[in-house]
């Protein structure tokens, strides 16, 4: 039996079948074939990358706001496990909790938020999934 005997035929063999975009058929592939043929990009669409590149970029900076940390800018909140409206804040509604890119807390805080909300949860001062199927 050779290789051409197998189900899904071909040189290579297997269950993949031509129509199945094996290893390199008219479909799908592997796409090493399809840059051969095609030959290399050509500047326009060089620059119309770079383009998108840029734009991208600049819509990066857009909204490059520094997020302070509530806690370092206020010393006189405390981060409590027995006060569940102030962690909430910290909480997603599905019972995940908020990390510091988005809550703007300094580490040292974020760790304190992370303990305080972990006790709440054993004490059942706070849900730890959202209740909802």
């Amino acid at each position: 039996m050779g290789a051409g005997n197998y189900p899904g035929g071909g040189d290579r063999g297997g269950f993949g079948g031509d129509d199945r975009g094996g290893f390199g058929g008219e479909r799908g592939g592997y796409g090493y074939r399809d840059r051969e043929e095609r030959g290399p990009m050509g500047p326009k669409a060089r620059l119309r990358a770079k383009a998108r590149k840029k734009a991208r970029k600049q819509a990066k900076k857009m909204f490059n706001r520094r997020k302070i940390c509530r806690f370092c800018a206020d010393a006189t909140i405390a981060i409590e496990y027995k006060d569940p409206k102030a962690l909430k804040f910290f909480v997603s509604e599905t019972g995940k909790l908020i990390p510091r890119r988005i809550s703007g807390n300094c580490a040292r805080h974020q760790r304190a938020v992370t303990l305080a909300v972990k006790r709440a949860r054993q004490i059942a001062l706070i849900p730890f999934a959202s209740s909802g199927i």
